[in-house]
């Protein structure tokens, strides 16, 4: 299964990767700018594969640059508690 047909899996795959960026180093902010382009690609570029990405994908279309950071940063944060 990819990580992008579970949303479980996802936030796995974020919080591993968010783990590995704090080890390196990176601040909060930076995570949350990488979390940002991350959330931008695939809003243009990637189908949701679960209800849960549609929503994600919808509210990023509707939001503002600042609530599109705020989007990003949450999912950074929810990631933390997947694993």
């Amino acid at each position: 299964m990819s990580i992008l047909e579970s949303f479980s899996h996802w936030r796995e795959f974020l919080g591993e990767h968010v783990d590995k960026a704090q080890a390196m180093g990176f601040s909060d902010d930076q995570i949350t700018n990488v979390a940002s382009k991350m959330g931008e690609f695939l809003a243009d570029k990637v189908d949701p594969k679960n209800p849960e990405q549609r929503l994600l994908k919808e509210m990023w279309e509707c939001g503002n640059e600042d609530e599109r950071r705020a989007i990003a940063s949450v999912m950074v944060k929810m990631s933390d508690k997947a694993h």
